[in-house]
């Protein structure tokens, strides 16, 4: 499905951490006709989603099979450690990766991190979920590395999070199957990219564009109309300046022709 294609709603999927709320605001504030429908997926079926076509695009983290799938990187996120609040580490703002080498880390089955190796000395079993894990840390059980966002969706009192270096990032990206590229979807690239309600889709139509072209040329005036223009009285015409047509002189004011007549009718004084 390409070009005008339409569907009579707009579904988007979103990763656990990333905040649409924005641009559904812009979409639906541009598209009041087309309603958008929320769908919030697992990192690790994000692809799978839009795939199969059940959603139109979506926000997914980097990396990404893009055999079939198109994807915009949109920002890059903090990778951050979460601890216990009375662990040693929740007394620095800052760590690096090399300060985890004795501590027990957790490495969940959907951990959203590309990791070659992750740090730390590996848990017995690697829990299910990134909730799942912050249960264990909670508990004593490990620490876990975790993008800045999820640490803030899964916030709890009894956890506490320090930014650390020497980790793999989370990028997150705007993602749609290749062959899906609707007007809808063009359109949704335009809000995220910033674009405004003129240029929201980066394109023209060719009616658009045909309009705009005949637009100018109305506007020009021909040459040879204007040179015409000129000659019967126009912007810079003789009539304009003042003169008289051909064959006649200059007219007078009545009270230069009497001064005149005054003067034709007294003698000349002889010296």
């Amino acid at each position: 499905m390409t070009g005008s294609e339409t569907s009579p709603s707009f579904r988007l999927a979103y990763v656990p951490g990333v905040t649409p709320a924005k641009w559904v605001r812009i979409w639906n504030e541009r598209h009041p006709d087309v309603p958008l429908t929320l769908h919030q997926v697992s990192a690790d079926e994000a692809a799978e989603v839009l795939r199969s076509g059940a959603a139109d695009a979506g926000f997914l983290r980097l990396p990404v099979d893009r055999t079939d799938l198109s994807a915009i990187p949109l920002y890059t996120e903090t990778s951050v450690v979460v601890v216990p609040k009375d662990h040693l580490i929740a007394a620095f703002g800052e760590v690096s990766v090399d300060d985890l080498a004795d501590e027990i880390m957790q490495h969940p089955l959907d951990d959203t991190l590309d990791w070659e190796r992750p740090p730390g000395r590996p848990a017995i079993e690697r829990p299910a979920t990134t909730p799942d894990a912050l249960e264990l840390v909670a508990a004593g059980v490990g620490l876990l590395i975790v993008p800045q966002s999820l640490a803030r969706l899964y916030h709890r009192r009894d956890l506490i999070y320090r930014t650390i270096t020497g980790t793999p990032q989370s990028q997150v990206a705007l993602s749609w199957r290749e062959d899906r590229t609707t007007d809808q979807v063009e359109d949704f690239i335009g809000i995220v990219r910033g674009r405004t309600v003129n240029s929201s889709r980066g394109r023209r139509t060719a009616d658009e564009a045909q309009q705009k072209s005949s637009g100018k040329k109305d506007q020009k005036e021909p040459k040879g109309q204007k040179a015409q223009q000129g000659q019967s009285g126009g912007k810079g015409g003789g009539a304009a300046r003042g003169k008289a047509p051909a064959g006649r002189g200059p007219r007078r004011g009545a009270g230069a022709a009497a001064k005149d007549a005054g003067r034709r009718g007294r003698p000349r004084r002889r010296s």
